[in-house]
This record gives C-alpha cells, structure tokens and sequence, in this order.
C-alpha cells in the first residue's frame, strides 16, 4: 500500500518546453523538521493537508522523497540585473517538482526553494537559510490576504544543515506555489539566443497557460503583450497603494501571470517617503518606492524586444505596434493607481479634481506612517479626526484638505459611517511591519521559537480586521538614526 501523499502532478512545462529547463534532484538533508504548513493553501489546491502534514510530506518537502509523479527540474532564465544583461541565469537553488490543478480549475508549480545546487548555481550552494525562507512564507501570505497576486508557500521545513553566508545560518527550504515560474527573463533567454521558434514556443505555452483569449486575437502575440502589460501594470498600482517595495525588480523577478514574485530585499514602507530604498545592494536606489512604475515600463520594454519577431514579419511594423502600447502603459498603470487611491479615501464616482487631491494628502504625508494615515481617515468621518491629525507635521494643513474631501464625499451621495466601512476593507490596519518581522525570524533562526512568527502570520490573516489585544502589531518601530535595510538572502 502506498502511504505517500497523492499530488496528482500534470507536468506541462516538462511536456511542452524542452530546452527551457534541466531536470535535477533535490539534495537530501540529514534532519528536517517542520517549521510552518500552510493547511489553507493545501486545500485550495485540491491536496490533502492531513497526508502532507505528516512524516512523508516531511520528507517531501525537504528534498529528501521524490513524490509520485514529480519530475524535478530547474528552469533557465536570463535577465537584467540592476540594468545589466546577464544571458544566463536559472534557478540556481529551486526545483519545480511539477504543476497540479487546483480547486478552481487553475493549474499551478509546486517548487522547493533552496534545495541544493542546479546546473544553474553559477558557483552557489543551493541552499537558504531560515530567516529567508520565513520571510518569503510571511510576505507572500500576508500579500495574498491584503489582495495581492503573489506566490505563495506551502511549506517551510529546516533541515539540520549550516548555511554560510556573512555568519552560520541554520538551512532551510521553502515550497513555493506559483501560477507558473514563467518571466520576462526566461523569454530573454532564448531571445538573446535567436531563437525565433523557441521564443514562439514559450510564447504560445505562456498564452494558453496564462491568457487563452489571446490566441484568437487578430495579433495574438501583440495581444499577448498587451495582457501581460495589463497585468504587471495592475500589480504595481498594488504595490504603491499599500506601501510595498519588491526592492530588486530585475526582468528575472517579473512573472508574465503578473504575481508577486521573489521575496528577497522587500519591505513594507513605515514612514511615507517616495525615494525609499531598503535594499542593501540598491546603491543607487533604482528600485525606490517611487522608482517602481518608471522599471515597470523599463522592465516591459525589454520583454517587448523578445516579441518583435512574433508580432510582424518586418520588424520596423512590429516595433511601431509595441511602441505604441509600451506607450500606453504608463497612462495605464495611473489609470489602476488612481481607481485604488480613490477607494483609499472613499471616493468611487469621477472628478477631475481627485488626483490633486490624492497628491494633496500625499504631501502633507511626508514623514507620517502610510498605513495608519489611511487606516485612521475612516475614523475622520466618524468624528475623531485626531489620530490623523496627529500623524502629520502640519496638522492644521490637514483641516483644510479635510475641508476638500467632505466636499468631495458629498458627491458621492453615500452616508459617511457607510464610507468608512468601506475604506476599512481596502486600507488595513496590519501590514508585515519590519521590526515585527525582524523580532519573529530572530526568534525562529536564533532561538528555534515559532510563536512569535505564528502570532504575526496570524494577525496578518486578517489585515483590514481590528483586533482587541493585537495594538502592538499597528504602530511603527521607534524613530532610529540606522536605517532599516534587507538583504536578498542568498
């Protein structure tokens, strides 16, 4: 009898995209033992979360036990890196183990992270360590439950072994569910290669996968770009209505499903500043808070440049058509930005007016904290306007755009108590505040103590749901002169 869980894996980028990928196993490790199993994401993928939480998903998901099914392998890429082109990189420490169909009829990779090395290590051990592993599992919940599109983890397991990075770091991996691993990067790969056909095949896999209402556009793969820039350009307006910096989007990083991927140096912005930067290796700040709608473009320019064969057999036709979307993004992009900071403060219905008055209260935020300086507008309207008053440096300029924006609301024709309901389902209260996470990994990597992380991944469940006892998890850290920075966790 076989006692192993059941996957039920469909491997079609196995199937279909030779060329893009090696197939590779999964280095063993001598201890492991469960560090958080995400029952929840289980279910939604049609698994058994009693099975795999067990003893033989133990052994799965460290790398040590192939499932039924699998067929392990690690994807190429290219990308560019801070602005630099690199022809080949790869997963040098993942492995998709395969795709499985989900509740709702989506297929999804199932991939450990941090498994070992790959023929796409470029010298590197394979390996991640436990504060890098958590990070990803609780960014990218926390990310889902506040509307995000981002993969999402499964699994984290520690596996007894050292990691040396700056110091010894206890190992770990981590099982990543994603819509696909498909990026900017993967279709440079074979496009710095001129490989015209292999561009078309990863092309018409993509669109089947990701957009099938493409493949009957009289341009499917201008069509195809169009809905990957719809996609990217939607997930951006996201990150900066919530305050969040991926921090290193190199094309590599980018999903055509338009996910949130690769939770390396990210952050949640306490203070609003636009030219935030937390990366330690973003010298320059390319990948600033207010930086990321610019690299958008930038990003979707050089996937544009992998299409050009595909879209008109004379190429001057075929940049004229991207040119003129790769236009229209940025007009895109403030057009999402715009809707979200709207229902940010209550407003639905048009004027002209609304984005200066978005920019109004943007200013006025300089220094103040971004998440309670939205939280606590709702409670403006319910006559306490003193916590956000309190927040600013000029409070008395806050009297006078709260003047403005009851005009506005008036507008709106909705009662105010019912506004402030609704702006408390799109502004939350708790966000993965960085001296929480930083206190929860400690504790995990050092200490081997979960509770702390378990508490913050709790809170995080429920972002826009005010709960008695949880006051610590909404204030920032206390002012420091060290800045607060993060490391990709190689």
């Amino acid at each position: 009898m076989n006692d192993q869980p059941q996957f039920n894996f469909d491997n079609s980028y196995a199937r279909n995209l030779e060329g893009f990928f090696s197939f590779c196993e999964a280095e063993t490790v001598a201890a492991p033992k469960w560090l958080q199993f995400n029952h929840a994401l289980a279910e939604e993928l049609g698994l058994d979360p009693t099975s795999l939480d067990s003893e033989e998903g133990l052994a799965i998901f460290s790398g040590n036990t192939k499932a039924q099914g699998s067929e392990p392998l690690a994807q190429a890429y290219a990308g560019h890196q801070f602005g630099g082109f690199s022809p080949q990189l790869g997963d040098g420490r993942a492995l998709l183990l395969g795709e499985v169909i989900d509740t709702q009829q989506e297929r999804r990779d199932i991939q450990l992270k941090g498994s070992g090395r790959t023929p796409y290590s470029r010298g590197g051990d394979g390996k991640a360590a436990v504060g890098p592993v958590l990070r990803e599992y609780l960014i990218g919940e926390a990310m889902h439950n506040l509307g995000i599109p981002t993969t999402r983890a499964l699994a984290a397991v520690s596996t007894g072994a050292q990691v040396f990075r700056e110091t010894v770091l206890p190992g770990a991996v981590l099982t990543r569910v994603a819509a696909s691993h498909i990026r900017v990067g993967t279709f440079q790969y074979v496009a710095s290669r001129r490989d015209v056909e292999k561009v078309r095949k990863l092309a018409d896999y993509a669109m089947a996968r990701h957009y099938p209402e493409t493949v009957e556009a009289k341009n499917p793969y201008l069509a195809f770009f169009e809905a990957v820039a719809d996609a990217q350009a939607s997930l951006i307006a996201r990150w900066m209505s919530i305050g969040f910096i991926h921090g290193v989007m190199n094309t590599d990083n980018m999903t055509i499903s338009g996910e949130t991927i690769d939770y390396g140096p990210c952050a949640f912005m306490d203070r609003y500043s636009p030219g935030t930067v937390f990366s330690s290796i973003d010298h320059g700040g390319r990948y600033a808070y207010a930086n990321q709608p610019k690299i958008l473009v930038w990003n979707l320019a050089r996937f544009a440049e992998t299409l050009i064969p595909l879209i008109d057999p004379k190429p001057e036709q075929a940049v004229e058509h991207l040119t003129q979307t790769l236009e229209g993004i940025q007009p895109l992009y403030e057009s999402y930005w715009l809707a979200r900071m709207k229902s940010k403060i209550g407003l639905s219905k048009e004027d002209p007016d609304d984005q200066e008055l978005i920019e109004d209260l943007l200013k006025m935020m300089e220094g103040a904290d971004f998440t309670l300086g939205f939280r606590r507008l709702s409670k403006v309207l319910l006559g306490e306007n003193e916590p956000a008053r309190n927040l600013l440096k000029e409070p008395r300029a806050f009297d006078d755009w709260e003047n403005r924006w009851r005009k506005r609301l008036d507008h709106e024709g909705i009662p105010a108590t019912t506004i402030a309901q609704v702006m408390d389902r799109v502004n939350p209260i708790y966000i993965p505040r960085n001296h929480k996470v930083e206190e929860a990994l400690a504790a995990a990597a050092i200490e081997e103590n979960m509770t702390p992380f378990s508490k913050l991944l709790t809170v995080l469940n429920h972002p826009f749901e005010e709960v008695a006892g949880s006051e610590d998890y909404t204030e920032p850290a206390p002012e420091t002169n060290i800045p607060y920075k993060t490391f990709c966790g190689t």
